[in-house]
């Protein structure tokens, strides 16, 4: 798994950023806020997910590790994949989002390409528990509420890109995340372990 990449941009093409490593081009996915900022020449510093499917591995890469929490957050919502939640990183800022969410103004996620009225109240719900107890932002990037929600969601949809269903690769992280007894776990750890725990490629369940 990819968790970060520091290079220079080679070239960008829209939203997509390669970003060569000690010589080696990385073809990363990137919100449109961030692309149209970013320069060819210019060192980055990414914060990466990467997802894979049965024919194909993208990387999506992020300034911040808040934008690349609220991705997995997204993404664990019902109905939204890789790409809506890079769209919605790609009109809202994290503070937008935070307040949307709070302020349950759905109609800010359906102002985003490709997000209908039905999973924009989704996302809304959905987010809410990552945010309670905190005051609204006025546009201000947010603190997420409990951190190890956006981790154990960025981990999670990482088992699902990997095969796993999302019960299985939810109950592997339960499993690790009662293991620490309260400690925090950052995110590689949460998968590796969780990768033990779910054992051999033969114990995921099959795709639908």
């Amino acid at each position: 798994m990819i968790a970060s990449l520091r290079g220079v941009v080679a070239d960008i093409a829209g939203p997509e950023v390669v970003v060569e490593v000690q010589g080696i081009g990385y073809l990363v996915t990137v919100p449109d806020r961030s692309a149209l900022r970013f320069s060819v020449g210019e060192e980055l510093h990414l914060h990466t997910a990467m997802v894979v499917r049965d024919d194909h591995v993208a990387i999506f890469g992020f300034e911040t590790r808040e934008e690349l929490g609220l991705f997995g957050l997204l993404r664990s919502v019902n109905g939204v994949g890789p790409k809506m939640a890079l769209a919605v990183l790609g009109h809202m800022t994290p503070g937008a989002i935070h307040d949307a969410v709070l302020t349950e103004n759905d109609a800010a996620f359906r102002a985003v390409s490709g997000v209908g009225a039905k999973t924009a109240k989704l996302i809304v719900l959905s987010l809410q528990g990552a945010f309670d107890h905190l005051p609204t932002t006025a546009g201000e990037a947010p603190v997420v509420a409990d951190i190890s929600e956006v981790v154990k969601a960025s981990v999670v949809q990482a088992l699902v890109g990997l095969g796993w269903s999302e019960k299985i690769a939810r109950g592997g992280v339960e499993q690790v995340l009662e293991a620490a007894s309260g400690e925090p776990v950052d995110a590689s750890t949460l998968l590796r372990e969780a990768l033990s725990i779910l054992g051999p490629q033969t114990n995921r369940e099959p795709r639908r």
